[in-house]
């Protein structure tokens, strides 16, 4: 059930030429024997004389079956007397192949150990197929001309008719979404999804939601997954086994530590950091780990978990290792994302005068970024797990390291958005520096909280987080930060439309920003003040402000805001050169992914549009802004402003 593609793959082995040797592969229940033996019995009428099937107990308590025992199995199935079969492996395998070597025969091969475990028993008639199963990928199979057929877990609706099969239709229909939850908590695993059905099964009078409420428990999960005494129906004593076949403590190590990896995908480099070993010593042990599927691969050079056997993994390391090395293995992983996001951010904005210092564990072979771009992109590729990690660093009570890495992502949300995200992270940015009792810390991240709430247009709960920072800011007596505060109560004040008020404000955070004689924050200012200028139709003095910003910006390596004031002065000065500058700092930002600059640019060429008349191409540039931030989770209350004005 559901594995249609695996089963139109064995078709096309079928109906190739020699070899015809197929590898089905994938994780301990994942449904390996299942897909053989049900494509064996549907074409067992193309293969006359008959089919051979052995189980080669490569994933069993006791060792692997020898090619040898096999052979003589298999020979003795054509009617031949023990005493005629040679006893060694070459002479008794050559005698094999003279039996078979005319005949229509399939071969399954169940439960592989190795390469070298199957080869002798490969029928070499050209009219044969034969299937081998394994939880090992077999790469030395594959090398000589046999083709993989690598299971995945089930899709949603196959995972869901298999559950089905095995309970009762009535009880799955009552209990819908309940039935939905167990096949997601069983990670669409056939062997898992199997289990608990026959639990179910054998328990008429247990709801399926209650079921789910035994299998939430995350420790509790692979002990739940079993039935009866016997170990092929237990989750855990399967991944046990494939477990214990792993060629060396390293391997063994490796798989453990990684259980306790704060995220979902990683990489070589983060699993060298966790492990604290070279990373030429650690990707050969990543594709051991794969070659057993015990790992999977995911994009881009990545590796993942299959849900239960990350859960498997962490129960060795909670068996095998000491708590301190836990605590050590989960600490370096952190460091490692922390580290990494800090270069990025030197790379992204090395004007930044932020200080990191929360990292213990520094990387022996940090990641090196060329440009900005590069840098970028691994920290959104990277998101998921950076958010993981902040709330393990946070469950940890690594507070400093979980406030930090908020901080450290401020240029991903600059350039990319990611505003409904933002603000979950800021949350716990700010729970962590409370948690510091750090009150520079907390104020740090109070900004930052307030520019998540005005990112997806909560401008009340922005206001009120500015004004707690402002107050502990005072309490520091700290001018500099009093001033930013004021400057982002200025946004709030601009984006509710009461310019004036925002103008106000924006000159007095700009004297203060003048006297530190801070000139990058100066530009800042003077592009902020003349977002306001502009709307009061002041524009030459918007103009003013905006070339004193780009001649403070000369030098200062800042690609975002030069881009941003260079579209603010072709908005101050409309006309053609007006729509050339928004045009000529949008293309500088196009390299680099900007949400906000691009959504920004058509704003201000719908003003610009509005202001010749032209108010369907206004309205037209207005939705497109709209449509770009909504796509990164933000919100924009002037823009829907301005729409809501043209809608009347």
């Amino acid at each position: 059930m559901g594995r249609d593609e695996a089963l139109t793959l064995l078709d096309k082995i079928h109906s190739a030429g020699a070899p015809r040797v197929a590898v089905v592969s994938g994780p301990a229940g994942i449904g390996k024997t299942a897909v053989a033996l049900h494509w064996s019995h549907r074409e067992q009428i193309d293969f006359p004389d008959g089919q051979l099937f052995a189980d080669l107990q490569g994933h069993a308590i006791n060792e692997p079956v020898q090619p040898t025992e096999v052979l003589e199995r298999f020979i003795r199935a054509f009617g031949i007397e023990p005493k005629r079969i040679p006893p060694e492996l070459a002479e008794r395998s050559a005698f094999y192949q003279s039996l078979v070597s005319r005949r229509r025969l399939l071969v399954v091969l169940d439960n592989a150990a190795s390469a070298a475990q199957v080869i002798p028993l490969l029928p070499a008639s050209a009219d044969s197929i034969t299937i081998v199963t394994s939880r090992w990928r077999l790469a030395g199979l594959l090398m000589r001309g046999a083709r993989g057929v690598q299971l995945e877990q089930l899709r949603s609706e196959a995972a869901f008719e298999l559950l089905k099969r095995v309970i009762d239709d009535n009880r799955v229909d009552a209990e819908r979404q309940s039935a939905e939850k167990l096949v997601e908590l069983c990670a669409r695993l056939p062997l898992a999804l199997c289990i608990t059905g026959a639990r179910l099964a054998t328990r008429p009078r247990w709801s399926l939601s209650e079921m789910v409420k035994a299998l939430s428990h995350e420790r509790q999960r692979l002990a739940e997954l079993s039935v009866g005494g016997e170990d092929d129906m237990k989750v855990q004593a399967t991944l046990a086994l494939s477990y214990n076949r792993l060629s060396s403590e390293n391997v063994r190590r490796l798989y453990r530590r990684l259980g306790l990896f704060p995220g979902t995908t990683f990489d070589s480099w983060s699993a060298a950091a966790m492990i604290a070993l070279p990373h030429a010593q650690v990707q050969p042990l990543l594709e051991i780990l794969t070659d057993a599927n015990l790992l999977d691969d995911a994009p881009g050079g990545n590796y993942r978990f299959h849900d239960l056997i990350r859960l498997h993994a962490w129960e060795m390391a909670e068996q095998d290792d000491p708590e301190e090395i836990r605590e050590q293995t989960v600490h370096r992983a952190v460091d490692w994302f922390l580290f990494t996001a800090v270069t990025v951010n030197r790379v992204v904005a090395p004007y930044s005068k932020s200080n990191f210092n929360a990292v213990v564990n520094e990387p022996t072979e940090p990641l090196v970024f060329t440009n900005r771009a590069q840098a970028l992109n691994w920290l959104d590729n990277e998101f998921p797990n950076l958010r993981a990690a902040i709330r393990v660093a946070l469950d940890r009570r690594l507070f400093p390291t979980a406030w930090q890495l908020v901080g450290a992502l401020w240029p991903l949300f600059l350039y990319r958005g990611r505003h409904d995200e933002r603000l979950e992270v800021a949350k716990m940015g700010l729970e962590a520096a409370r948690a510091c009792a750090d009150p520079v810390a907390e104020a740090k991240m109070l900004n930052r909280t307030g520019l998540a709430h005005r990112s997806v247009g909560q401008l009340d709960e922005a206001t009120a987080a500015f004004h707690a920072a402002l107050k502990i800011w005072h309490r520091q007596g700290n001018r500099y930060r009093i001033s930013g505060s004021i400057r982002n109560l200025g946004l709030i004040k601009l984006d509710r439309g009461h310019v004036e008020e925002a103008v106000t404000l924006f000159r007095e955070s700009l004297d203060e920003y003048r006297t530190a004689k801070e000139p990058r924050k100066i530009a800042l200012l003077l592009c902020d003040l003349s977002e306001a200028l502009i709307e009061l139709g002041k524009t030459a003095e918007a103009i003013d402000c905006l070339t004193e910003a780009e001649n403070l910006l000369i030098g200062v390596d800042d690609p975002y805001n030069r881009a941003r004031a260079r579209i603010l002065l072709g908005s101050a000065q409309g006309g053609k050169s007006g729509v050339a500058l928004i045009n000529q700092g949008l293309e500088e930002m196009k390299g680099l992914g900007s949400t906000l600059t691009r959504v920004q640019a058509l704003q201000v060429l719908g003003d610009l549009a509005l202001q010749e008349c032209r108010k369907q191409e206004a309205r037209d540039l207005y939705e497109e802004a709209q449509r770009v931030l909504s796509r990164s989770g933000g919100r924009s209350r002037r823009l829907e402003e301005r729409l809501a004005r043209l809608a009347q």
